[in-house]
C-alpha cells in the first residue's frame, strides 16, 4: 500500500535520523503521535468522535507554556510535558492544540522564532549564537525555520530592520501573545 500520509510523515523524520543528537524529542513525539492517529483511523477503523469540547484548563496551559519557554534550548518530550500536567501524551497534545490552535512542537517553534527576532533586532549576537540561544540545532536549522515563518533569512531580516530602524515592538505589538 502506498500511503502518502505515512510516506510524508516518515520523510519528515529523515533529517532527524541523519543527525539523531540534534533531533527534538517534542518533534519526534509529534510525528509519532500523528503516525499512530493516522494508522488507527485509516487502517484500524478507529472513528474520531469529533467532539471539540475541552482543551487545557487555564492553569495547565500556563504551566505547559512556562515549562516550554523556561529554557528554549532544552529538549522537551511530549510525555514529559503531559506528565507535568497529569495527562497522557495523546490527551495533552490534543488539548494543547485545542487551547492554543497549535500543536506543542509548532507552538515552541513559533515562540523560538519570536525570541530570535528580538535577539536579531539588538544586533549584539551573531546569527549562530542567536540560533543556539533560541534552541535551534544549528544556524542552518534556524535559517530554514526562520525563513519558512518570516519569509526571509535571519540575516536579511536583521539588515532590513537595521536599515529601517524598526523595532520588534513597532512591527508586532502582540509579541507576548505567544508567551
Amino acid at each position: 500500500i502506498d500511503d502518502p500520509v505515512v510516506r510524508h510523515l516518515l520523510s519528515s523524520l529523515l533529517p532527524a535520523m541523519a543527525r539523531p543528537s540534534d533531533a527534538s524529542s517534542l518533534f519526534l513525539d509529534h510525528v509519532a503521535l500523528a503516525l499512530t492517529a493516522h494508522l488507527a483511523h485509516t487502517y484500524g477503523g478507529v472513528v474520531s468522535c469529533g467532539s471539540r469540547r475541552g482543551g487545557l484548563a487555564p492553569h495547565l496551559e500556563r504551566r505547559a507554556k512556562e515549562r516550554m519557554t523556561a529554557d528554549l534550548r532544552e529538549d522537551l518530550s511530549l510525555a514529559g510535558l503531559a506528565a507535568e500536567c497529569g495527562l497522557s501524551a495523546r490527551h495533552f497534545a490534543r488539548a494543547f492544540r485545542q487551547s492554543t490552535g497549535l500543536a506543542p512542537h509548532r507552538w515552541i517553534v513559533e515562540h523560538r522564532i519570536e525570541r530570535a527576532r528580538n535577539l536579531l533586532a539588538s544586533r549584539e549576537m551573531s546569527l549562530s549564537d542567536v540560533a543556539l540561544a533560541c534552541g535551534f540545532a544549528d544556524q542552518s536549522h534556524f535559517t530554514r525555520c526562520f525563513a519558512a515563518r518570516v519569509g526571509m533569512s535571519p540575516g536579511a531580516w536583521r539588515r532590513m530592520h537595521a536599515a529601517s530602524g524598526q523595532t520588534m515592538a513597532d512591527e508586532n505589538p502582540t509579541t507576548d501573545a505567544l508567551a
